[in-house]
């Protein structure tokens, strides 16, 4: 039985034995299973009220909801059962990594030929200094990769262009996904092999072209023996972006000076200033595919191909970034004045969109802050960017293999149980 048949035999067995547990026990805990869920609700509400204001109401609804959290847990504590309750999450855990394990993609790439001056542009503060940590610069050397640092004075695009006129046939980036756009837009151009290495701090456009973010040496072996495929980017306004642009709530915030050093406090103080009961609220416009117009939204984020969002596996990773379209996704954008409640999150794809507003837009492109001149205009630049990934690294997205539904995963779980799916694991 190959690895991957046996994590989907392990997926199904802990997926139903959980079910029929979770079933047992809320029938004996009834109605117990009920307090406790109107008790979160409560409080999820009313953080939310406080989460939208500022001063003592806002320490007044994050508190009660802080509370009713508390409530929740110590209704589970005093309710018995302690032993099937533990058993029920252990459950949930070991299906939710075995069914990951059973769709887990690996991608053959075809072979590509080794670039004979390939030069790696290396950002020294991303990542904690990841740079020097794992010795990039050396490392880069012993593969016959010229390695050039960056200072804080730096015009990393004429550093780029410089190093092609000097006979670069290759490209990479060490740092984060700021400095991977600047050096993938060049590469783009002039149609250039790239390679991401991950050294900054999240590394998401590396996850989503299949590198394996804990091996940033290894990824240098892109330029030994890597394959090649092509992959999509994301343009605003001329602009390169490898993941997404945000537009509303968050892209306030990456404006305001103390971001950088207090995220998640510069972030909470923005919501109510921009999208409270006293706040302006957000001047987009924009069009939904069905040609409906809205004139508000707390948050769109456009990005370079589709999230898969709100899945319990792979969620907030992109399958693909080679299907030629953008993905949207918006939330809380009903348009005021016409009493009409649309749902407060929605999304698609779509090779363009378009968003305009009365005066310049802050947006956090790849998590920079910038402003943009309205329109707005986005769109995708489909097979642009030749991505070279190393021979070891999975090639692929860790959500590529990933069905779309729970009814498709489970039935795709199955067939692999079965043996009646042979596909690459």
């Amino acid at each position: 039985m190959t690895s991957r048949r046996l994590a989907a035999v392990l997926a199904l067995v802990a997926g139903l034995g959980t079910v029929a547990g979770a079933l047992v026990v809320a029938v004996q805990a009834f109605p117990r299973g009920l307090e406790v869920l109107a008790v979160l609700v409560a409080g999820v509400l009313v953080g939310l009220w406080g989460l939208l204001r500022r001063g003592r109401r806002r320490v007044l609804g994050l508190s009660v909801a802080g509370l009713a959290l508390v409530g929740a847990v110590l209704l589970v504590l005093t309710g018995g059962q302690l032993v099937e309750q533990a058993l029920l999450v252990l459950g949930a855990v070991v299906c939710l990594a075995a069914t990951k394990a059973t769709f887990r993609t690996r991608r053959a790439l075809p072979t590509a030929a080794r670039p004979l001056h390939p030069v790696l542009f290396m950002n020294p503060w991303s990542g904690g200094g990841k740079a020097e940590r794992f010795s990039l610069a050396a490392e880069a050397r012993a593969r016959g990769i010229e390695a050039v640092a960056l200072s804080r004075e730096d015009d990393l695009e004429k550093l780029v262009r410089d190093a092609v006129a000097r006979g670069a046939d290759a490209l990479a980036a060490a740092g984060g996904d700021g400095t991977q756009a600047v050096v993938a837009t060049v590469a783009a151009e002039l149609d250039l092999p790239y390679a991401c290495v991950p050294a900054g701090t999240r590394n998401h456009f590396a996850l989503d072209l299949g590198v394996d973010r804990d091996d940033v040496v290894g990824a240098l072996d892109a330029f030994v023996d890597g394959g090649e495929h092509r992959v999509d980017l994301g343009e605003v306004n001329g602009r390169t972006f490898v993941n997404n642009v945000s537009l509303g709530v968050y892209a306030e915030a990456v404006q305001r000076a103390g971001y950088r050093d207090a995220k998640l406090r510069t972030l909470l103080d923005t919501v109510p200033d921009v999208v409270g009961p006293d706040g302006p609220g957000t001047d987009l416009r924009w069009t939904e595919p069905d040609g409906r117009e809205h004139r508000a939204g707390a948050v769109i984020l456009v990005s370079n191909n589709r999230y898969r969002l709100g899945h319990a596996v792979g969620s907030g990773t992109r399958p693909r970034i080679d299907d030629g379209l953008l993905g949207v996704a918006v939330v809380a954008a009903s348009p005021p004045g016409t009493g009409r409640r649309d749902l407060p999150w929605r999304s698609w794809a779509v090779p363009a969109f378009e968003v305009d507003a009365q005066g310049p837009v802050p947006a956090g492109l790849d998590g920079e802050a910038v402003v943009l001149q309205p329109p707005v205009r986005f769109r995708v630049r489909p097979g642009v960017l030749r991505a070279r990934i190393a021979r070891h690294h999975p090639g692929a997205s860790p959500s590529a293999g990933d069905p779309e539904g729970l009814r498709d995963a489970v039935a795709a779980v199955a067939r692999v149980a079965a043996g009646r799916d042979t596909g690459a694991g």
